[in-house]
């Protein structure tokens, strides 16, 4: 069973944009660190960087798929192919993250960091304008 919070869109909605906006802030602080060319503090901010996606989105997205996905397509079994494709969306973000661990044990810390993170946003971003606007209405009874 998922948390209440899971099916409110706006809570929903807003526990999101929290995770982003933390997301985007902590982008903008390991850019900073290459443009001044402190390769150590950019390994700090990386491996923050990859805890905050570990801790905050990919730990969200797994009690989605334990709970609210489940209990969405048990009453609208029309949903399975959305909650499909939202469960691929985690699993890239989960691939991108690893990427970036490994960019992390090797300590590379450059643009190709960078463009991982963006992607994970892009691709955040709009998982989640999908779950707001196709799967949560659904819940409304």
């Amino acid at each position: 069973m998922s948390g209440p919070s899971l099916k409110k869109p706006d809570a929903h909605s807003s526990i999101h944009e929290a995770a982003l906006n933390e997301a985007m802030e902590l982008r903008a602080i390991y850019q900073q660190c290459l443009i001044d060319n402190k390769k150590e503090k950019a390994l700090q901010v990386a491996e923050v960087i990859i805890e905050h996606w570990e801790t905050r989105t990919l730990k969200h997205a797994e009690s989605e798929e334990e709970g609210l996905y489940k209990e969405m397509e048990e009453e609208k079994p029309e949903l399975h192919d959305l909650v499909i494709e939202l469960t691929r969306d985690h699993n890239i973000m989960r691939r991108i993250v690893e990427q970036m661990k490994d960019m992390l044990e090797k300590q590379e810390v450059d643009d190709q960091f960078t463009r991982l993170m963006d992607g994970l946003i892009v691709v955040d971003l709009i998982h989640n304008e999908d779950e707001m606007n196709k799967l949560l209405p659904h819940g409304k009874h």
